[in-house]
């Protein structure tokens, strides 16, 4: 389900980082961003170190400034993993926050939003979310579908996406290689008459790159900005 690379670059989780607020929504206490009456919304699930990730959060803001309304709901219910208690226990902790959970849990995120008006969804899934994401590609609750350097999935996962979806990962990554992702995209590319597909493998970065970069890094940060900016060309065309 996930590699250690899964737990490499823990951020410094800031619990009051951001320009949006904490609010409830569909159940979960979800950091929200962007204009409250916008019909067009995109749904950001976090990767193992959860909503209070600063740069998750930065991203947050810059979709919400395209106009979007944004949602970080935090699927790990106050418990994301932590690196530096030496007694975690990965295993006990991926038994309880599961992705069939994480996918379980957004529905009512996602009923929420359309009995508040919204008409069009989109959602990204950064390393273990992106298990969830594909799991929403496979419904009818969303218009769109990006996919962060994901954690493990199969064929079968991909074989049932039926909305649009890109895949952007990474030169680097043993949770999904650059190999299998572009198998995944001729499996899709196979529908291109019904929806669009797109894989990019970015060079040179590793998985957890677009979301766990050192800010100091001049190069890292282009390579996590060129990938934010891949996934809102994508949630602006096939989404607003």
């Amino acid at each position: 389900m996930s590699s250690s690379q899964c737990f490499e670059n823990p951020p410094n989780l800031r619990p009051s980082c951001g320009s949006g607020t904490v609010q409830e929504f569909g159940g979960l206490k979800t950091y929200v961003t962007g204009p409250p009456d916008s019909t067009h919304s995109i749904l950001l699930i976090s990767d193992v170190f959860g909503y209070e990730a600063p740069n998750l959060r930065k991203l947050a803001d810059k979709v919400a400034a395209a106009g979007f309304f944004v949602l970080v709901p935090d699927f790990f219910y106050g418990d994301p993993v932590d690196s530096n208690n030496p007694q975690f226990d990965r295993e006990a902790w991926r038994k309880v926050h599961n992705t069939d959970k994480g996918y379980e849990d957004a529905k009512p995120v996602i009923v929420a939003l359309k009995s508040k008006g919204v008409s069009s969804i989109g959602a990204a899934g950064f390393c273990w979310a992106g298990k969830v994401v594909v799991k929403l590609a496979s419904s009818d609750d969303i218009k769109a579908a990006v996919v962060l350097h994901p954690g493990r999935l199969t064929i079968d996962e991909i074989n049932e996406v039926k909305v649009p979806i890109a895949f952007l990962g990474a030169e680097f990554d043993h949770a999904s290689p650059p190999e299998q992702l572009k198998d995944f995209g001729e499996i899709l590319s196979a529908k291109s008459e019904q929806f669009e597909s797109t894989v990019k493998i970015f060079p040179g970065v590793s998985h957890g790159w677009t979301v766990r970069y050192n800010v100091d890094d001049e190069s890292a940060v282009k390579s996590a900005e060129e990938a934010h900016g891949d996934m809102l060309n994508w949630f602006t065309k096939h989404v607003k």
